[in-house]
């Protein structure tokens, strides 16, 4: 029988080098797993890495498919409507103005642990009357007050037991949580945060997830830039997830916010202190939603203090201290650090 000379395996050489770039890619007798970390070659990871798809955006370049992503903010300051918004506009497959969608229209589940029923109605109507009409791939899910917990489980338990439950029945890929602290009461822990987060990225693992999940910030300076130190829970919830942007209010025009990405892993940070994207709520019908302004830089929106202010929060300070309270209690109910309260008091005496 005659040999395919083309083929490259029929030739001695050829097959030397075939079972050697395969060694490359599978050494033999190398174990990948070593216990908490995976080992492999970087030829196989790019190998794997070929076999998976471009994750397509799902808001602009805040947040990509397959990603563990997080929006925090202060409260009231809109971080429900932008992520009914988002969860909107991926439903009906239509993008918001201003930010990118290159996902294809699919299936979402919002878990709404904020708002009821009627008062969703109220944001997506007008006065009850005129309801905004959505899209069947939005699903909205709520607590059920009459459910019965098992007496084997925890809430806790429970709780995750039904959100994925909830994911196996619809097939959804895209997950909104609203909000992180209803999963878990104390994220501002490290010790709470971390479980919480784990149980999240498991999820978005083995179904194959986009999880866009809102938090809280705790009391902040207004005067100073968002950052990762400004998430609840912040060492915890940042170092586990894959993607994280912030909603910060203008001080010099309180209709206006803007949105800061606090971490990236599938782009690079387009929108930092020196492009933050301006937007303002409105309702012009009956869907409140986040409406794009323009771009501009972070610094034009935070608070300048003035020497009447400060002498306000020394004045707040001494009555504070004097309450018995600590330099830390003071500055976690001021919004600045334990160390600027002390600087402050032997600035003033």
């Amino acid at each position: 029988m005659n040999k395919d000379k083309s083929n490259p395996l029929n030739d001695a050489e050829g097959l030397k080098k075939a079972i050697e770039q395969a060694a490359l890619i599978h050494p033999v007798g190398f174990e990948e797993s070593k216990g908490l970390f995976t080992v492999k070659t970087a030829n196989r990871w790019i190998e794997q890495a070929k076999t998976r798809p471009i994750p397509k955006m799902l808001f602009g370049e805040f947040w990509f498919e397959n990603e563990l992503c997080i929006l925090f903010a202060d409260t009231n300051l809109g971080k429900s409507i932008l992520a009914v918004q988002i969860g909107n506009s991926i439903s009906k497959g239509e993008q918001i103005r201003g930010f990118k969608l290159e996902a294809v229209k699919q299936q979402i589940l919002y878990f709404d642990f904020e708002l009821g029923e009627k008062q969703f109605q109220n944001r997506y109507s007008i006065d009850f009357e005129n309801d905004y009409e959505w899209d069947d791939n939005f699903l909205r899910v709520e607590i059920d007050p009459d459910a019965e917990i098992p007496e084997t489980q925890s809430f806790e338990n429970y709780l995750n037991h039904s959100l994925e439950r909830s994911i196996q029945e619809t097939g959804a890929k895209v997950l909104i949580i609203d909000n992180l602290t209803y999963l878990r009461n104390e994220t501002e822990k490290a010790k709470d945060a971390l479980p919480l987060m784990k149980h999240l990225k498991a999820l978005k693992n083995k179904y194959g997830l986009s999880i866009l999940a809102l938090a809280h910030t705790p009391k902040r300076d207004l005067s100073k830039p968002i950052t990762r130190n400004d998430l609840q829970g912040s060492k915890m919830l940042i170092n586990f997830c894959d993607s994280s942007f912030a909603i910060g209010e203008s001080q010099t025009d309180k209709s206006l916010r803007y949105l800061k990405q606090i971490k990236q892993r599938n782009t690079e940070q387009i929108y930092d202190a020196e492009n933050v994207c301006i937007c303002q709520i409105d309702k012009p019908h009956n869907f409140l939603h986040f409406e794009f302004v323009n771009f501009g830089t972070e610094q034009e929106h935070l608070k300048q203090y003035t020497e009447q202010d400060k002498a306000i929060q020394i004045e707040r300070i001494v009555e504070l201290r004097d309450q018995g309270k600590s330099f830390r209690e003071i500055g976690a109910e001021l919004g600045c650090s334990h160390m600027k309260v002390s600087r402050l008091l032997k600035e003033n005496g």
